[in-house]
């Protein structure tokens, strides 16, 4: 085949809030190439992308969905798009995570009538932290109070300079009707399918939109040394050449080409398909970065080149099983492929491959370098990690770790039944296997799922219910309160039971005292003359630990204990290992009566980035939680970083309310850190 009939393959990642329109737009863009005979409508739960039933019922990205279509452009090449759906939700930010490691380009997606919200700072700044080229894409112009100019002013103020505006819309709010092309200065009206044809710019805007081609054109040539010597000289260059230097531009994140569309009416939603072939960089232009070893090496997209693949995300299909995203980084993937997973070492064969748009699969024959497709019951491959061929070179190398994004929200589970829980341990393994952001701690008797908030785990466990088949009630998690002696003591553990034949006989003597916060536990012998035979000692100190782990007076185990046998009583037919082990754990809870204990609670390391302007109340919340600030540190992109140590008592539905105090924009961070003493009138009664 020519070049002018081989499709070359772009993967773009659609980011931004929630409700800025991604989903509208990904429909209407899949009806303008054909792909739909009509769009579906997010109201209706009928669009594409966003198919699963918990998102239908909210309205709302979850997950990532797929959209791939295909696209004949200006430049007479036809492309194959993929287009990457992602959450806009912070609890789903995992998912955006995994369609930003797939992607060539990111589409950041803005409402004309919101404008820059929380979620565009969150979209903004993963973008950049991967490196990715951005297109911004400013949607609901056709509503009413949208304000393309306020938007664009709004851009530069919080994200700087390179924003460059590619077009002006033509009316505003329900009088939308076109866009004025700013490098070639033709107006585009569209009728009523999305369809476009030139007509002059009216009086209003040509004069505004003739001032914007200038302005456009010097930022553009500004980059471009030969270029910008021609235009000084009065060389002007063409719409052609400017959007040719651009794509350079857009590539090294030089400049961020600003578009206007409605999903709703399809203005401009044909432009921005054009713009997105030829604005985003090709994959055979690109590398992708790995590891070998500890080494960042990179790997060009050779179509003939070793078989090298990342899966970047795991499915749960109800009717398949396990359904992998891939993004094949070299060689051709095909069907009946051997590949070993790198970093499981799992020999690994591709049954077939297909295509995902929505919840729809389409078999293909074979991936080439640089292409997303989709494999089924690649059990041993989790998230975020390379198939290779087993003797290539690609068979030593690892993916780069994806972003660690620990979770900070958590609910107990209890099966329903017997039968959920025989079940429930796999299917956990499944969720978390497709969401890496879930995580299930098993510390303690209860199960646990932690996730990134409400919403997040609220979702995973209707997946739990419908897929899997598993049923569990919550409840919320309990904090893990400690406690220790007060001071030191000395105890007596007796048993002494004679009932005919051989009975239960034993003494240990104690002394127990309380070890500095976080020591643990510590056993020490000090029998001397064989008051209690050294073959009993390991049975005095099991029976120490199992009365420690049984809990104290407040009924939470017991820590930072020193305990000291120092002398006994045996006998020579009653003793036995049971009765030291009796003796011992009531010698303990004798020194637990009588010295008293303190309840310890367990305390978080907090780190909380948020805007400077709300620094305030943000540190005023942590006070009244009981927080002692321990440091902060004000960052390069008008943010401060807050870290602070705070009970974990205060701590349980923090996530959410931190998020409604600064609007959505704030990156949080627990880790367990320590214990100190609960004070007593918060002590659980």
């Amino acid at each position: 085949m020519d070049q002018a009939t081989t499709p070359r393959t772009r993967t773009v990642a659609l980011l931004g809030a929630s409700g800025a329109g991604k989903t509208t737009l990904v429909e209407e863009l899949l009806h303008q190439a054909g792909v739909l005979t009509r769009p579906g409508r997010v109201e209706d739960g009928s669009t594409v992308s966003d198919h699963e039933p918990e998102e239908v019922a909210r309205g709302i990205s979850l997950g990532l969905g797929v959209a791939p279509f295909p696209w004949k452009a200006p430049d007479g090449l036809t492309y194959d798009v993929t287009l990457l759906d992602t959450p806009g939700s912070a609890d789903f930010a995992g998912a955006v995570d995994a369609g930003l490691a797939a992607a060539d380009l990111a589409l950041l997606v803005v409402s004309a009538v919101d404008g820059v919200q929380a979620g565009t700072h969150a979209a903004w700044r993963l973008a950049a932290d991967a490196g990715l080229p951005v297109v911004v894409v400013v949607t609901k112009e056709d509503k009413a109070r949208a304000d393309f100019r306020h938007v664009l002013a709004d851009l530069r103020e919080a994200f700087g300079d390179g924003f460059v505006p590619l077009e002006l819309p033509l009316g505003e709010e329900s009088a939308f009707t076109g866009v004025a092309d700013v490098l070639t200065e033709e107006g585009l009206a569209y009728d009523k399918d999305g369809h476009h044809h030139t007509e002059p710019l009216p009086d209003g805007v040509a004069e505004e939109e003739h001032r914007l081609h200038d302005e456009v054109t010097e930022e553009i040539v500004a980059h471009d040394d030969e270029q910008l010597e021609r235009y000084l000289a009065g060389d002007v260059p063409t719409a052609a050449e400017l959007e040719r230097t651009l794509a350079h531009e857009v590539e090294d994140r030089e400049a961020f080409p600003v578009l206007v569309v409605s999903g709703v009416t399809g203005v401009g939603v044909d432009r921005l398909a054009d713009l997105l072939c030829e604005l985003s960089p090709d994959p055979a232009d690109r590398t992708a970065r790995v590891l070998a070893g500890s080494t960042v090496v990179e790997v060009a997209a050779d179509p003939a080149g070793p078989v090298l693949v990342h899966a970047f995300r795991t499915l749960a299909d109800p009717f398949v099983g396990q359904v992998t995203l891939v993004r094949v980084l070299s060689g051709t993937l095909r069907p009946g492929d051997r590949l070993v997973n790198t970093a499981t070492k799992t020999d690994e064969r591709v049954p077939g491959l297909f295509r995902l748009r929505g919840k729809e699969h389409l078999p293909v024959d074979a991936v080439p370098a640089g292409h997303v497709a989709a494999v089924a019951k690649l059990t041993g491959t989790p998230s975020g990690s390379l198939l290779a061929d087993r003797t290539g070179p690609g068979a030593s190398m690892t993916a780069v770790p994806p972003r660690v994004r620990p979770p900070v929200y958590g609910l107990c589970l209890e099966p329903v039944t017997q039968s959920d829980d025989d079940r429930l341990s796999a299917a956990l393994g499944r969720l978390v296997a497709e969401d890496v952001t879930l995580s299930v701690d098993r510390s303690s008797d209860k199960t646990v799922l932690r996730g990134l908030g409400d919403t997040h785990l609220a979702v995973a466990l209707e997946r739990l219910a419908r897929v899997f088949g598993v049923h569990v009630s919550t409840s919320p998690v309990p904090v893990g309160y400690r406690e220790t002696i007060r001071k030191p003591v000395e105890a007596e553990g007796k048993v002494k039971k004679q009932s005919g034949g051989h009975g239960q006989y034993a003494v240990v003597q104690l002394r127990v005292s309380p070890l500095p916060h976080g020591s643990g536990f510590e056993f020490v012998d000090k029998v001397v003359g064989g008051a209690i035979p050294r073959s009993y000692l390991p049975a005095v100190q099991r029976g120490v630990v199992e009365a420690m782990e049984h809990g104290g007076p407040h009924g939470y185990p017991v820590v930072d204990l020193r305990v000291e046998v120092y002398d006994g009583k045996s006998h020579s037919v009653d003793s036995s290992d049971m009765a030291f082990r009796t003796a011992a754990a009531t010698g303990v809870k004798e020194a637990l009566a009588a010295a008293g204990t303190v309840v310890l609670e367990p305390v978080s390391h907090v780190s909380v980035v948020v805007p400077t302007a709300v620094q305030g109340d943000v540190m005023s919340d942590l006070s009244s939680r009981r927080g002692r600030i321990t440091a902060t540190a004000s960052l390069d992109d008008g943010t401060v970083r807050i870290e602070a140590s705070v009970p974990q008592a205060e701590l349980s539905r923090y996530v959410l309310d931190l998020r409604s105090i600064t609007g959505g924009r704030a990156e949080l961070v627990m880790s367990p850190d320590r214990f100190e003493v609960c004070p007593d009138h918060l002590v659980p009664a």
